[in-house]
């Protein structure tokens, strides 16, 4: 592939609510501007866009993937995110990087919930923005419905919509656009102009009236003219376009039918004239040597590179895509990872086309470019000059809320779990892993169900780990109400010498902390040596649990007493009577279970307030207060986690995928006896099953 310099490259991202054809979009431009013969489907697996083995099985797109296309001697880094809210990593990495976004509307079903995520996230990057109203072809296609549907929401968001196309035909009969800055239709693909229908010809006046007054607010000098002429020129027209598209007065409406191709030609040409090159944006604020510095896309500035997307290949190996803020990069150079403190050879320099792979030599300022085999690059890493030290912020990414416990398929799984969820950790910033200690689970959290599943998928295609989830464990707690005491003799014979040691204890609630030990010992009874078995017995039955099977915790633990014997009392008897002894004197301190107390935070919209309260006293939950916001209520409580499992799931559900959430160790609280006692007796059975084998 040939080189291009900053000012002829453009970043965009694909954006928009599963299903609204972002693929097939990007599939259009490569078949129009002739880097493919044929035009790929989603259905048939055939998309450039889509090539791994998991989205071809179901038919969707679950990662981003980046497609240069070559046209009017620019370089369009078309990214086709995608749009499903499990996979919503993915959206934001790729909008981090682009310059600009093309918002995909579905002709029939308008503004969705994916739609609304996407458009929220471009005003988080401040990204310039094109609405196309695709679909045109389909049965029930209606522009002015999808229209004004979009409209009712940018208006909401306090943004305005400008028409730039409009439809020629609609339904089975729509066959191409026509554009009102060159006043011309454009049937099919778009390659050839010809006049406007002379039905359509009012219409587009009229449209192309509003247009010339929304583009002479882009600049003062063409609002005078258009104040004095009531006209403007073509180039006068893009002109004032470009300045209302890239200072986000104006969001320019267009319309297609990408899965036939239909209107891409003129959607690629606007890209050109009306988005911004990576030297037009706002400079990048990032951490320097000194503190804070800018960075604009220019070959001249110090390099630095941000990686936002790394994959694992099983043929090339570790794949590193990254976007030059600054500076340039040539092949087989070495930079420095300010992040991990390690120096990287930037072998195998290439832009990635789907699965091709097109070798360059350098990659200039504002480009989106990968390299192979770096050693210990991993997604949202800095890599720069080790004389200029650069650190760029990493974009929030929500918090993963599902949670599965993983456990290996077979043994040889098991040595190999740790090293593989690393790995895909590393390549998703929605993902995370840890060891839950009071139950002895790893957990795993993503986005929700489809999230994990597909990871799980690719631990075994990618990695050759076989992984199963199951339900994950309440962390509950083991706690004690009121003082109690006990006593416990250990006596064992055995032939020679045997085990002798009693211990008398006393227990009581302590709050100031996890566990406290003391003694009251007076006397020749029990000598003090002893007491540090004892205490380890006592820890010991504490870790393990003594009545359901959970860590106990906020006790204090008194020994007052013992007996001991001078030839068969051994540290071992003490430890024996001190854990005995400890549990004898559980069971009447009125034991109870604690279980962990969630702070929530859930965000729906007004219309979903009522059943989302209803909800939450179904899962135990205690309101605390709401928040209003636009259209939004935020509902704040306190929930218990064995309620808030599959929250991610169900809250969808219930608000057609508009809710979100938010959740945080609050505090432990009892757990209410009529569902402490099945956990107790299920406890026990397991602890019976387990002596039977």
């Amino acid at each position: 592939m040939k080189e291009y310099t900053t000012e002829y490259i453009r970043n965009i991202a694909l954006v928009a609510h599963g299903g609204a054809g972002k693929t097939m979009m990007a599939e259009a431009f490569l078949h129009f501007t002739g880097a493919t013969t044929r035009l790929g489907k989603t259905d048939d697996g055939t998309t450039i866009s889509d090539y791994d083995e998991e989205e071809i099985r179901r038919k969707i797109s679950l990662y981003t993937s980046v497609l240069p296309v070559e046209y009017r001697d620019h370089k369009i880094n078309v990214l086709d995110a995608p749009g499903f809210t499990d996979f919503i990593g993915e959206m934001i990495s790729a909008l981090s990087v682009a310059d600009g976004a093309v918002i995909l509307v579905d002709s029939v079903a308008g503004m969705e919930v994916g739609t609304e995520l996407a458009w929220n996230y471009c005003d988080q990057f401040k990204l310039p923005r094109f609405v196309v109203i695709n679909k045109m072809d389909r049965e029930n296609a209606n522009f002015e419905k999808a229209y004004q549907s979009v409209e009712g929401y940018a208006q909401a968001a306090g943004a305005r919509l400008i028409k730039v196309q409009l439809p020629l035909g609609e339904k089975l009969e729509f066959h191409g656009v026509i554009d009102l800055v060159t006043m011309k239709a454009y049937e099919g693909d778009g390659k050839t102009a010809k006049e406007i229908p002379a039905e359509y010809k009012a219409a587009a006046e009229e449209a192309r009236t509003a247009l010339m007054e929304a583009a002479a607010e882009g600049d003062d000098a063409l609002m005078e003219k258009y104040f004095e002429d009531g006209e403007l020129s073509q180039e006068e027209i893009l002109k004032g376009l470009k300045a209302i598209v890239q200072n986000g007065a104006f969001i320019p409406v267009f319309v297609s039918a990408a899965g036939h191709a239909k209107g891409v030609g003129p959607l690629l040409n606007a890209i050109i004239d009306l988005m911004p090159n990576p030297a037009q944006r706002p400079e990048v604020v990032v951490e320097g040597k000194g503190g804070e510095e800018k960075l604009s896309a220019s070959n001249a500035g110090p390099v630095a590179l941000y990686v936002w997307k790394t994959t694992a290949d099983p043929f090339v190996g570790k794949m590193t895509y990254f976007k030059i803020l600054s500076g340039s990069v040539a092949n087989d150079v070495h930079l420095w990872n300010q992040t991990k403190s390690a120096d990287e050879r930037m072998a195998g320099l290439h832009v990635q086309r789907g699965k091709e792979a097109l070798p360059i030599k350098v990659a200039h300022a504002g480009d989106i470019a990968c390299v192979t085999k770096l050693s210990v690059t991993v997604t949202g890493d800095t890599l720069c000059d080790k004389s200029h030290p650069i650190t760029v912020p990493v974009p929030n990414y929500p918090r993963a809320l599902y949670r599965v416990a993983i456990q290996p398929k077979t043994q040889a799984d098991a040595a190999k779990i740790s090293p593989t969820l690393t790995r895909l950790c590393e390549e998703d910033m929605t993902l995370s892993w840890y060891n839950e200690q009071s139950t002895g689970q790893t957990i795993l959290q993503g986005m929700g169900d489809q999230h994990i599943d597909v990871v799980i998928n690719r631990a075994q295609a990618k990695f050759q780990v076989g992984l199963v989830t199951a339900e994950p464990k309440v962390p509950y707690r083991e706690g004690i109400t009121r003082k109690a005491s006990a006593q416990y003799r250990h006596k064992k014979q055995t032939g020679g010498s045997g085990q002798f040691g009693e211990v008398h204890l006393r227990i009581e609630p302590y709050s100031e902390g996890e566990f406290e030990f003391t003694d009251e010992l007076v006397g020749m009874n029990l000598s003090r040596s002893y007491l540090p078995p004892i205490e380890k017995g006592i820890r010991a039955a504490m870790e393990q649990g003594v009545f359901a099977g959970y860590p106990m915790s906020n006790v204090k633990v008194i020994v007052y007493d013992g007996k001991e014997h001078p030839v068969d009392s051994k540290p071992v008897a003490f430890e024996t009577a001190g854990r005995e002894a400890f549990k004898l004197a559980v069971q009447d301190a009125g034991p109870v279970l604690f279980e962990p107390i969630m702070a929530v935070r859930v965000t729906v919209p007004d219309a979903n307030m009522g059943d989302i309260m209803g909800d939450m006293n179904t899962r135990r939950g205690r309101v605390q207060g709401t928040e209003a916001e636009r259209g939004n209520t935020t509902i704040i409580a306190h929930v218990p986690l064995a309620e808030m499992l599959r929250y991610t799931t169900q809250l969808r559900s219930l608000t057609g995928g508009r809710g979100h959430f938010t959740m945080e160790f609050d505090h432990y609280d009892i757990v209410p006896q009529h569902l402490a006692q099945p956990i107790v007796e299920a406890h026990k059975k397991e602890m019976e099953a387990k002596k039977e084998d």
